[in-house]
């Protein structure tokens, strides 16, 4: 009998989220900061739908699938984040 553990949270199908492009509906972006950036990887835990992903020495954000929430931008304890408008 195998068991698979399936969480149906909001968050909980990353996958699917990831397939899903922002298009024009997001208000505020994040902007990385490469030079204070200690490449703690915070961002990349705590980001919601997983559009952050490790690249080499740093993290790079997917602003295609970037749904501009600003938690990556709350979490980095360097402040290496900001949210700046789309506008």
């Amino acid at each position: 009998m195998e068991y698979v553990l399936k969480y149906d949270g909001a968050w909980g199908d990353v996958d699917n989220l990831l397939s899903l492009s922002t298009g024009e509906w997001r208000t505020h972006r994040p902007v990385v900061d490469h030079e204070k950036c200690v490449n703690c990887g915070w961002c990349y835990l705590y980001c919601p739908p997983g559009c952050i992903r490790e690249e080499g020495d740093q993290f790079v954000i997917d602003l295609n699938f970037c749904k501009g929430c600003g938690i990556c931008s709350s979490v980095c304890p360097v402040n290496a984040i900001t949210m700046t408008s789309e506008g």
